[in-house]
């Protein structure tokens, strides 16, 4: 495959971004399209290599083109990766400037974006049969992977490559992806393999060439057959089981879930044997903390109760003895001890098993850690008091880092202990013990997890492949890069690392799925600290939320946010400001109203927009024949489709014009049941009831294709729900069974972005119309969801992946935690003062700018092969999501605007999306 290179001279981003901010190609037809038409030049092929900095390879082969590459050697998120390495883009009338419909390069044809207006007027959102696809492959991934998230928050490793082809797909990418593969089109030059670890004279590995991810099934296996009598541990310096390794083991064992049986022998053990290890002196003396906090884990590891397990609570065994000071015939070395800590290692795992049991840590407890905590942000590897010499040790910082990473005030030790990880390991990607010392397995596996849980996607990287470099022909571990004897305690902590888990989220019952599973201890999101994140000034402004693209609101987010605090209850202050702003035809920074995303009065009106905006008049006690100055029943009544036509947006009749998803529909039928609806609402209950398979699930998209999808069930079950007589019951009835089927061992459910917190909501919503049936699958997801939680109160995405708060997921978490359906959310605002405005208008955001630039350079013409891209400067935000133009997965970042000149009307991004976190709503 011949490869080219553009080598023009990189030009100053920030400068060229800055000189173009907002700039616009203005349509034949008066309106306006958001895009990046650059001219500044790509970072130098060279620049990236298989270790540093990404590719991206554009296929225009459907035009005649060939597939053309570019680089960014320091690419933030996928959007940016393609505008850095030379290409442009162009969204949507209709879903905004996020939405990936057209795209171009400097050395294909001029610049000439694809597909033509002839081909695709990037109006409306284009089908999934025609469309620009994402595929993803990480570095030594050897396929093509469908992107789970846009191109505004993917977050693109060193040495990733990335693909954007023109075809069709289906909602989960099993068809349509690249006919290259991701060898062909990566970096070559400089650089080692991407397996390799980051030193400049890498550490020599044990013969053999491990993967750079390990053998997680072959180290359970070897685990699994070192225990004794096939139940338990034992340790050569002292006769009878070790418990705390066995406890340890079952852990591990369960992080790999490919050892059930033995998994199974080692809980009951355990259970048997509570009594000999939590009281080593006896039922009448205080319990070992120590054993508390491992038999708790082990409980909450494998779906056990930690209040009743071995018939102990464990969980007051470690509250009822927390020191009061000094003393204890020498078990409390300072207040706050758990009663017998040796190390900060057994005060990390007290803390760890009860925010796992959903119990706040005792104050006295927490605090400890900071006399633990060293100058250099390390942890203490024994039990100091202030003033006492410090000396980080890596095993305690990675514990402490977990323990502390999601207890309220102590973030920032978490992150200046993780930090202090990271800057302790090695250029092979090891940490050592102590200074001198070989790279050592189970302190690089515990930071490997700190890694993984905080972000650290290089550092992780480089110490999984250190650690696979460790793992023997027999599937066990040596302790250190010196020794390869396989070691147990070694090979436990790299299990975990292996498998992206740690002690904070194993999660795997070796019993399977039971019809009435023993719920968690009942730990659930914290409401407050969720709607505090939502309501701080730098993400609600002036009653409204950015996100991606700044001057342009995404009403669609403000309205989920408003659904959210609607349902907890928390700020009636600032969903009141929400609501006004809405009512009230509030506008954004470039002069947008809800009526101009809801395109209502016009020939685009959605029914899912409007039907979402009247859904929320109707939960604060506001009349939705009158808010926002229309009547948005009557709006919808006018939107049921008549027939099936597709310049008008309609699939079939019953089907709102422009719902094209089962979300959007559902969302309409329900504000036109909650309004007293009966005769115009008929026809759209009976297609949204004709949508549903046999196995009681709904299909994502609007026509169907095919799919099941966790979320659009939830939704159909909320509408149908307010339906009456026994076929809409028997509906509702047969979409439950089939979505608490889908529920995942760690609690969650299947999305678009793989173990979903937006699903796993919605199915809470879902379920508890049936809480006497469901009562055990939803403490289990709420667990999950709490697990999701973070220090600031916003919610990850999903399980993996991407860590960080984000705005949309977390407020489908906060609203859908509560159980409350959209089809009775009651929140009446009428005793709500409203705020008085300050007189000073909000300047426009700028947290997560996006700014355009010109054409790139035109270069030969490629007739086929690899070509390589000019450039185009951007800085894009990573708080939007933006993607391709299938309507499953349209992940708009912001809702793009356009303005027809002159009239002044404007037609703007609907909500039209579906599958993936909050698109389709």
């Amino acid at each position: 495959m011949r490869v080219s290179s553009n080598r023009t001279r990189h030009r100053n981003r920030d400068l060229a971004s800055l000189v173009v901010a907002g700039t616009v190609a203005v349509a034949a037809c008066g309106t306006v399209l958001l895009g990046y038409p650059g001219t500044a030049s790509a970072d130098p092929i060279e620049q990236c290599t298989a270790t540093t900095g990404a590719i991206v390879a554009v296929d225009f082969t459907h035009w005649g083109g060939g597939v053309v590459r570019g680089c960014d050697a320091h690419p933030t998120t996928g959007m940016n990766l393609l505008h850095n390495a030379g290409f442009t883009t162009t969204g949507t009338e209709h879903d905004g400037p996020a939405f990936i419909c057209r795209l171009g390069t400097g050395t294909f044809n001029g610049g000439a974006q694809y597909p033509t207006p002839a081909e695709e007027p990037c109006v409306n959102t284009p089908q999934a049969t025609a469309y620009w696809s994402y595929w993803i492959a990480e570095p030594g991934q050897q396929a093509w992977s469908y992107s789970r998230f846009g191109a505004g928050t993917q977050k693109p490793k060193p040495g990733e490559v990335e693909a954007w082809v023109y075809g069709g797909t289906d909602i989960g990418g099993t068809s349509g992806a690249p006919n290259f593969t991701p060898d062909s089109v990566r970096a070559r030059n400089g650089g080692p393999s991407p397996s390799a670890s980051p030193s400049a004279t890498p550490t020599t590995s044990p013969t053999g060439s491990p993967s750079a991810t390990g053998d997680p099934a072959a180290a359970a296996a070897w685990l699994a057959g070192q225990l004794v009598g096939g139940d338990h541990m034992e340790n050569w310096a002292a006769p009878g089981p070790d418990y705390p390794r066995t406890a340890l083991t079952a852990i591990a064992l369960a992080a790999a879930g490919t050892q059930d049986p033995a998994l199974r022998k080692v809980v009951a053990f355990l259970d048997a044997h509570t009594d000999a290890f939590l009281h080593p002196d006896g039922p009448a003396g205080a319990p070992d903390t120590r054993a508390a906090a491992l038999l708790a884990l082990v409980a909450e590891s494998t779906g056990r109760d930690p209040r009743a397990f071995g018939g102990r609570d464990l969980v007051a065994a470690l509250t009822d003895h927390v020191c009061t000071g000094a003393g204890e015939n020498g078990r409390c070395t300072a207040a706050g001890d758990f009663l017998g800590a040796s190390s900060p290692w057994v005060q990390s795992l007290g803390v760890i098993a009860l925010q796992r049991a959903g119990v706040t840590p005792p104050a006295p407890a927490l605090a400890r850690f900071a006399a633990f905590q060293c100058a250099d942000g390390g942890m203490a590897g024994s039990m100091i008091v202030a003033g006492d010499h410090c000396e980080s040790d890596p095993s305690a910082t990675a514990i402490a880092a977990l323990a502390l990473r999601t207890a309220p005030g102590y973030e920032a030790a978490a992150r200046k202990a993780a930090d202090q990880l990271a800057a302790s390991q090695q250029s092979d990607g090891s940490l050592l013990p102590y200074p001198g010392a070989p790279g050592d397995t189970t302190s690089t596996a515990i930071a490997a997890q700190v890694f993984r849980a905080t972000g650290q996607d290089a550092h992780r990287a480089a110490a999984t492949a250190w650690l696979a470099a460790r793992q023997g022909k027999d599937g066990g571990f040596g302790p250190d890069e010196s020794t390869t004897d396989p070691d147990a305690v070694a090979t436990e902590q790299a299990l975990l690392a292996l498998t992206g888990t740690d002690l904070t989220t194993v999660r795997h019952n070796p019993d399977g799925p039971t019809t009435t599973p023993t719920p968690p201890a009942g730990r659930k999101p914290d409401a407050a600290r969720g709607s505090a994140y939502l309501t701080d000034p730098s993400r609600l402004i002036d009653g409204h939320y950015y996100e991606g693209f700044p001057a342009f609101a995404d009403f669609g987010l403000t309205i989920d946010g408003a659904y959210a605090l609607a349902a907890t209850g928390t700020d009636d202050a600032a969903l009141r400001r929400i609501v006004d702003f809405l009512d009230q035809q509030g506008k954004d920074a470039s002069e947008r109203t809800v009526n101009d995303w809801t395109a209502i009065g016009t020939e685009y009106a959605g029914g899912g927009s409007i039907g979402k905006e009247a859904l929320l008049a109707e939960a604060v006690g506001r009349n939705p024949r009158d808010f926002g100055g229309h009547d948005l029943i009557a709006a919808l009544a006018a939107l049921v489709c008549a027939k099936a036509e597709a310049n008008t947006g309609c699939a079939a009749p019953g089907n709102y014009a422009y719902a094209t998803s089962v979300f959007s529909q559902a969302l309409a039928v329900m504000a036109q049941l909650r309004a007293g609806e009966s005769t115009s609402v008929a026809p759209a209950i009976a297609y949204l009831k004709g949508l549903q398979h046999p196995d009681g699930s709904w299909p994502s998209l609007i026509p169907a294709t095919g799919d099941s999808d966790v979320d659009s069930t939830a939704m159909a079950v909320m509408a149908l729900a307010l339906v009456p007589g026994d076929e809409a019951a028997q509906a509702v009835d047969q979409g439950l069974g089939w979505l608490a089927a889908r529920q995942l061992p760690d609690g969650g459910f299947p999305g678009a972005s793989g173990d979903s917190t937006n699903s796993a909501a919605l199915a809470v919503q879902g379920m508890t119309l049936r809480q006497a049936a469901y009562g055990g699958q939803i403490a289990k997801a709420l667990d999950f969801l709490a697990g999701q939680q973070n220090g600031d109160g916003g919610f990850n995405v999903a399980a993996a992946g991407q860590r960080g708060s984000d705005v949309r997921a977390s407020t489908q978490v906060l609203g859908g935690a509560t159980g409350i359906s959209f089809g009775t959310l009651s929140r009446d605002l009428a005793g709500t003062p409203t705020p008085t405005p300050t007189g000073t208008p909000t300047a426009t955001p700028t947290g997560t700018p996006t700014t355009t630039a010109a054409a790139p350079a035109t270069d030969t013409p490629s007739s086929g092969g690899v070509a390589e891209a000019g450039g185009v400067p951007v800085r894009t935000g990573s708080g939007g999501l933006a993607s391709t133009g299938s309507q499953a997965l349209a992940l708009t970042a912001g809702a793009g605007a356009l303005t027809a000149l002159g009239a002044g009307a404007v037609l703007v991004a609907r909500r039209r999306t579906a599958a993936a976190p909050g698109r389709h709503r």
